[in-house]
């Protein structure tokens, strides 16, 4: 019997709590409940859940500073994250997103919409980790299983989404990746309207990747591509 996927839900507002809480063991989730963020970030750590559904404006430590801290360490790294949040601005959006967030959610929001979300970014998850393939690529390499990407040899130090990005390119080498195609691959949803935020974390792939960024192609108006080997 497969094991039964467990949300931590950090949300100090006690009856969304209750609410996100009902919703997900309603599905057959378990669920761990935090309050405060930095509580949060020491369950996430010591239990592992499979998801994480985090809300931005927490007492404390907020969700943004919370998701960064699970970003930066390899044991939390590939938690998925779902944003919650009663702001609606492009900007707060593009910024859980950018910090390594998978989805974002805004309250108040539908439960059967939540739903739908939380499957989907558990569904990515979850292909992602039954990917143990190991890519090479002139130096470059990256395996899957280990969530390690190295050049000449060297380990790269990605944030979760970079690597993701770093993977569909390898994966796809020579062929042209829209942005669109991007968001849905690394991000697992189809985010309308937040192309860019696949333009800010491909610049900052390129400047961890040394003499290996000139192998990413910007296509212009498209997207991008990892050159093929000997392309000049």
């Amino acid at each position: 019997m497969a094991e039964t996927p467990c949300v931590l839900i950090v949300e100090d507002d006690p009856d969304i709590l209750n609410l996100l809480t009902f919703t997900i063991q309603n599905q057959g989730y378990s669920v761990l409940q935090s309050k405060h963020g930095e509580e949060g970030l020491i369950t996430a750590r010591t239990h592992r859940p499979d998801m994480i559904l985090l809300d931005l404006m927490l007492p404390g430590m907020d969700g943004i500073a919370v998701c960064r801290a699970l970003k930066d360490r390899a044991e939390t790294a590939r938690i998925p994250v779902i944003m919650l949040t009663a702001k609606g601005e492009e900007g707060d959006r593009i910024l859980g997103l950018e910090t390594g967030a998978d989805d974002y959610v805004v309250k108040p929001f539908s439960p059967r919409e939540l739903v739908l979300r939380v499957e989907a970014v558990l569904r990515r998850s979850r292909d992602r980790q039954e990917q143990e393939a190991v890519w090479e690529y002139a130096g470059l390499r990256v395996e899957m299983d280990a969530f390690q990407a190295t050049l000449d040899g060297r380990e790269l130090e990605l944030t979760s989404t970079e690597f993701h990005l770093l993977a569909a390119l390898i994966r796809s080498r020579g062929r042209v990746l829209t942005r669109e195609q991007l968001l849905d691959q690394v991000w697992g949803y189809e985010f309308d309207g937040y192309a860019r935020t696949v333009d800010t974390h491909m610049h900052r792939l390129r400047h961890k990747l040394g003499r290996a960024a000139e192998w990413i192609q910007t296509v212009r108006g498209v997207g991008y591509r990892l050159k093929k080997a000997g392309e000049a």
